[in-house]
């Protein structure tokens, strides 16, 4: 049997495994929560997916992940909220003034540095511009800030929106990402790998102190809530006609033989928890949707000349530059395309927690863990990155009422009030910590290349 028939043979048996988990969780708990985790699975995968592109197409150590899952996030905000009218007639055009001195300052300082020569003239011009740029900006800026934020602080406080679906924001939430990766790239990609590492965890945790202190533009720790969604509420489902006959067609059985008053009281509990699970299947469909568009598009790259190139450059640049190749232009193509899949699904879980939050995003959640699903996976691997993605989120989730249940049936001949059960119960929530580590210990014994490792055409 070949390497590629091996892995996709593991392929098969670890997503059919995968498959059979979800399943266990929606017998043995719920549907809702086997879906809820399905939900958070497809997203991953998805952020498993665009880090895979960097790491595993072309070797690139980003691990500022946080700060480009949050940019997709922002752009929900900026999509889809209504408007602010106050805030914009209080401050909203002094931001533009504002905008404009730091565009005319950015094109005089590329202008100047092309012109003025190396040395302290250089040097001294530069810093005589940007000093000069950034306080004119500030001179329009600081006002129209202070007049916005005194807005309604307590409900609004910042612009607001365009006010459009928010399914659009995922689009805009890749093009922040691409951008910011754009900007970030072009200062830090000609850097060592580890100082690429420092460089880009320390843009993201700038990019999230920004987003917590500019509340004229994301209203900050305060958040944003109520955000626009692109499938039903489950409230109005309840109160439509088509969708309570659906669910008392499906669940005749269970109805037949109760009287008016419980077939109505059952009835209702069916339609409250038929709604849930609606909306949750909506989600699903449109995330698995998204999913697999990524999932064909890094597929279709990594089997073109583009994707042999960029492995060719990842195994040696030496050799690639000796042929011409401009690698750090083709680094740079990479990291935005990475950047721009992460910023997509930072979007999707904006839209699927219906707010934002800056104060959740930290590098556990949004950069280790995701590097966790590639490295488990198997880097190089689109499908690996995606079994990842399902396993570890998988993992993260029940790794603790796991947790709790072993040491309940451990301890369960203790008493009530002994001090080791006191403190295994408590220790419980610390097993998803244990678990990932020893997954990631396991995997690197006995699969160093991943779950479904890269498979190597000669």
């Amino acid at each position: 049997m070949s390497a590629g028939d091996a892995t996709r043979s593991r392929g098969l048996i670890t997503f059919g495994i995968m498959g059979i988990a979800l399943l266990v969780v929606g017998f043995s708990q719920s549907w809702s929560v086997s879906l809820s985790i399905i939900q958070l699975c497809l997203i991953s995968a998805i952020m498993a997916l665009g880090v895979n592109i960097q790491w595993g197409y072309a070797g690139l150590f980003n691990v500022g992940i946080m700060g480009f899952a949050a940019l997709g996030g922002i752009a929900g905000v900026l999509v889809s909220k209504a408007p602010v009218p106050e805030a914009w007639q209080a401050g909203g055009t002094g931001i533009f003034p504002a905008l404009g001195v730091v565009i005319a300052t950015i094109v005089v300082a590329v202008f100047a540095h092309r012109r003025l020569p190396r040395g302290p003239a250089r040097i001294i011009g530069m810093a005589l511009i940007v000093g000069v740029g950034y306080f004119a900006a500030r001179a329009f800026f600081d006002p129209a800030v202070d007049a916005i934020e005194s807005v309604d602080p307590a409900k609004t406080g910042y612009l607001g929106g365009l006010g459009m679906p928010i399914i659009f924001s995922w689009a805009v939430g890749g093009v922040f990402a691409a951008g910011a990766a754009f900007i970030v790239g072009r200062i830090a990609l000609g850097l060592r790998s580890d100082y690429l590492a420092i460089a880009t965890l320390g843009i993201s945790e700038i990019i999230i102190a920004m987003l917590k202190n500019e509340d004229w533009l994301t209203r900050g720790v305060k958040n944003v809530t109520g955000l626009a969604r692109p499938v039903p509420r489950e409230i109005d489902l309840q109160e439509t006609t088509w969708f309570r006959d659906l669910v008392e067609s499906l669940n005749g059985s269970v109805l037949d033989g109760l009287d008016a008053a419980a077939r109505a009281d059952m009835l209702q509990q069916l339609v409250i928890d038929g709604a849930g699970i609606f909306v949750k299947l909506c989600y699903v469909v449109l995330f698995t949707l998204v999913l697999i568009g990524v999932l064909w598009l890094s597929e279709r790259a990594l089997k073109s000349p583009w994707g042999r190139m960029m492995r060719a450059i990842r195994d040696n640049e030496t050799a690639a530059n000796a042929m011409g190749k401009d690698v750090t232009r083709r680094h740079l193509q990479v990291f935005i395309l990475g950047s721009a899949v992460v910023g997509v699904a930072g979007a999707m879980l904006t839209t699927l927690d219906g707010q934002f939050t800056p104060g959740t995003y930290n590098p556990l959640r949004f950069t280790f863990l995701i590097w966790v699903m590639v490295i488990v996976g198997g880097s190089g691997n689109n499908y690996g990155a995606v079994l990842g993605g399902f396993l570890i989120w998988f993992v993260w989730i029940e790794a603790e009422p796991a947790g709790l249940w072993l040491m309940q049936t451990v301890t369960s001949g203790l008493a009530e009030d002994n001090a080791l059960r006191l403190h295994l119960l408590d220790s419980a929530a610390h097993m998803r910590l244990f678990t990932m580590g020893l997954i990631l210990l396991l995997v690197m014994r006995f699969s160093p290349r991943g779950l479904l490792p890269e498979v190597v055409r000669r």
